[in-house]
């Protein structure tokens, strides 16, 4: 299955399930993710902010916040480039390109290197580490310089087995689910 048809059915089936599992399946995914090894002995967290149908991390930027590790939030800087800037507080978001909310102009750099852990959007993932995005390749193309863990956020019911994926894309470490953390190759 060609990636662009996948995505939108994936985007469909998004329309047809309720508010509740959604609320539910992100809280569980917020506080697994949280509970993580990787999680608890990250000094830097880079995780993006869920915009509308993805997964709502909010609870997760807080915990970053709350346990005084640092945080980082992409920013897209033009088409097909993001650079990660840290944050202190929800408050230093503002709606960037897109609508989606972004670190503020002023935010510091945090460079690829810095990071321990990254926490990363989906439309689906498999067992084996493949993600399908949205299909602008901005976390592909950041990925590429990082060295840290990387996971990927997915609801249950949007887990596929067949991904097509091609060289330039990144694979995961870890997939949190709401029913729990699949750590890919063991």
């Amino acid at each position: 299955m060609k990636k662009q048809r996948l995505r939108e059915e994936l985007l469909e089936k998004r329309k047809f399930l309720s508010g509740a599992y959604y609320q539910m399946a992100d809280e569980r995914i917020c506080m697994l993710a949280a509970e993580l090894p990787e999680f608890q002995q990250a000094e830097v967290v880079f995780c993006y902010v869920g915009m509308e149908g993805e997964i709502n991390t909010r609870p997760l930027l807080e915990k970053v916040l709350a346990e005084g590790k640092r945080l980082g939030v992409p920013r897209c800087e033009k088409k097909g480039v993001m650079q990660v800037y840290e944050i202190h507080s929800l408050q230093d978001l503002a709606p960037g390109t897109f609508g989606i909310l972004e670190p503020a102009p002023g935010a510091g750099l945090i460079r690829p290197e810095e990071i321990d852990l990254a926490l990363i959007p989906c439309l689906t993932c498999n067992e084996q580490g493949a993600r399908l995005g949205y299909g602008g390749g901005y976390y592909d193309r950041y990925l590429e310089q990082t060295a840290c863990t990387r996971a990927a956020l997915c609801r249950e019911l949007f887990l596929t087995d067949d991904i097509p994926v091609e060289e330039h894309d990144q694979q995961m470490d870890l997939i949190v689910t709401e029913t729990g953390a699949i750590h890919v190759g063991k």
